[in-house]
């Protein structure tokens, strides 16, 4: 592949998500024990209106891998609020969850809701997630918050990352 294409000013709000990040995480929920990780995400583009999102975490005691997931991150801008940023984003999870979600950009801060939570025939049941992003410098910290398995919107993960030079 040639080099990277400029980044185009429809996607320029999320610019300061592209990168590679890594750091360490816990989770916990009613359904599992708690526990740690460490995780590497990504973003990239290809000269489109959108980012791309690769997701990769591993046990911090074991080493064996935990979780994926990938995606496409976009800027939208509301018609009903000229100047608001809104951040569009779908991330699909080899476990048949795929989420659609819709927040605010405000300072580097994302608040993003899932207004869909499409699930194979075989999939967990998860039907709300919620995941809040800040980037201050070089560290992107988040959480998570999802309703699976019966259980009520609830905290189920955060972590600390720092980009990768």
């Amino acid at each position: 592949m040639s080099e990277t294409p400029p980044l185009l000013p429809a996607i320029e709000p999320l610019a300061f998500l592209v990168g590679t990040w890594r750091g360490e995480g816990r989770g916990a929920y009613p359904s599992i024990e708690p526990f740690t990780y460490v995780e590497e995400i990504e973003f990239w583009h290809i000269g489109k209106p959108f980012l791309g999102y690769h997701q990769r975490t591993k046990h911090a005691d074991t080493g064996l891998p935990l979780h994926t997931e990938s995606g496409f991150w976009r800027v939208a801008s509301p018609p009903d609020s000229p100047g608001a940023i809104v951040v569009e984003a779908t991330i699909t999870q080899p476990t048949g969850v795929c989420e659609v979600l819709v927040g605010p950009l405000e300072h580097q801060h994302i608040d993003l809701r899932a207004i869909e939570v499409v699930r194979t025939p075989t999939a967990k049941e998860v039907t709300e997630v919620e995941r809040i992003l800040t980037v201050v410098g070089d560290e992107l910290r988040y959480e998570v918050a999802m309703a699976a398995v019966g259980h009520e919107l609830r905290p189920h993960l955060e972590a600390l990352l720092h980009r990768v030079a």
